[in-house]
């Protein structure tokens, strides 16, 4: 399996203006997208992508360039692989994703209200996590301080791997979808 490119916002969209056949993917939750995406972006969430269906898929031609983009890069990155495994060969991941290229001044639809980030839902979870086996280690039992270690173990864990369970879970929450 090869690697995906990576292209920068600016080259993404002359490369979309150029070859009209090319598709935006947003890899979000649609709660994020809904919030605000690229203009002429497609919401497909990471977690509905499975190697499976994107190989008996018909409505994406495996030529055509299928350009990926999320938050800043991350989940982009993970649904490209299932792309380059299910045969697609020109598949590109958007450099910064969603907040590069609203920062490149391209063209962007926002949302009525605006939604946190599962970036952010992670930092508040955690945060909370940590702070509640604090409370709790020191008022009802030390053995509490294990939550707090666990959290932090789990975030040195997402920030070496750019893997993050916490993240994965929030993103099939109920306000997420």
């Amino acid at each position: 399996m090869s690697q995906p490119y990576t292209i920068t916002p600016g080259d993404l969209q002359t490369l979309l203006e150029s070859h009209p056949q090319a598709i935006l993917l947003d890899v979000r939750t649609r709660a994020e997208f809904e919030g605000v995406h690229a203009t002429g972006a497609r919401n497909i969430p990471l977690q509905t992508i499975t190697r499976a269906e994107l190989s008996t898929d018909t409505s994406l031609s495996k030529d055509a360039p299928i350009c990926l983009l999320c938050e800043k890069g991350g989940r982009a990155t993970v649904a490209a692989g299932h792309y380059l495994a299910a045969g697609f060969s020109n598949v590109l991941v958007v450099q910064g994703g969603t907040q590069a290229w609203i920062d490149a001044g391209l063209p962007v639809v926002r949302g009525e209200s605006p939604v946190i980030s599962i970036e952010r839902q992670v930092r508040i979870g955690a945060g909370s996590l940590v702070l509640l086996g604090m409370i709790l280690g020191t008022l009802v039992n030390p053995l509490f301080l294990i939550l707090s270690a666990f959290v932090g173990a789990g975030l040195i864990f997402a920030g070496i791997t750019d893997w993050c369970g916490m993240a994965l879970l929030l993103a099939w929450a109920p306000w997420n979808r």
